[in-house]
């Protein structure tokens, strides 16, 4: 099974470069990659990114917090395009789980890539509220777990296998810290990646021998320190 890699940006140079690239297979977004992409007008700025993303998947997370608004928000997402997934938080600021939002748009058939998730609990929560015709994104944040200390492994583990017999709902490996964690995601045969620009670029050096690595990393402190004009 093949582990799809998602490029997780909001800049829209670097967006128009990536969707040509065959290694990438969709994108994602936040509202905090929104800001420091520069984005004023969140509608304006998505619409723009979809003229050059209009065929690969792409997730673009409501902001309200409140689920009427939150239901508001996803449905206008929604008629941005056909390869739009809409990002749900499992939970608001106040801790609630947003089920009924979550069940709501997947009975109608809107993709949705279910954000922010944390535990096996929160994805057995999820995968209950969605209807399974409908595509459907559980997206656990491994990096952010790993920077607490924690293990992500058992939890991806579990939910792959809660999910695997529904063929519309996949599981995504998110925050990645490290090229390494495709190699990881691959092994526990995630559904999807969504990695940085820096860690995409990082896959196309794979397979380099461990002498290659030593040369390229003593030549760079060379380099570094004949710039420097260092002297002792």
């Amino acid at each position: 099974m093949k582990t799809k890699i998602f490029c997780d940006i909001a800049d829209f140079k670097i967006i128009k470069i990536f969707n040509t690239k065959s290694i990438v297979d969709g994108f994602t977004t936040n509202p905090s990659l929104m800001r420091i992409a520069g984005a004023k007008n969140y509608k304006a700025y998505s619409l723009k990114i979809l003229k050059v993303c209009n065929k690969k998947p792409i997730s673009f997370e409501v902001f309200a917090d409140e689920p009427k608004e939150m239901l508001k928000q996803a449905y206008e997402i929604n008629t941005w395009g056909k390869n739009v997934y809409v990002k749900i938080p499992v939970v608001n600021s106040k801790g609630l789980f947003m089920g009924q939002v979550i069940k709501e748009l997947s009975n109608k058939g809107i993709k949705l890539n279910i954000t922010a998730v944390y535990t096996y609990e929160q994805t057995k929560k999820i995968y209950k509220s969605l209807n399974k015709k409908t595509k459907s994104i559980i997206s656990i944040f491994a990096g952010r777990m790993a920077d607490k200390g924690k293990d992500p492994l058992p939890i991806f583990k579990k939910s792959i296998s809660l999910t695997k017999k529904s063929k519309n709902t996949e599981i995504l490996w998110a925050s990645t810290r490290e090229a390494y964690n495709y190699i990881q995601a691959k092994q526990l045969k995630c559904n999807i990646i969504t990695m940085p620009p820096k860690a995409i670029n990082q896959i196309s050096s794979f397979g380099k021998s461990y002498k290659a690595m030593t040369l390229d990393t003593v030549k760079g402190f060379l380099i570094d320190s004949k710039k420097s004009k260092f002297k002792i």
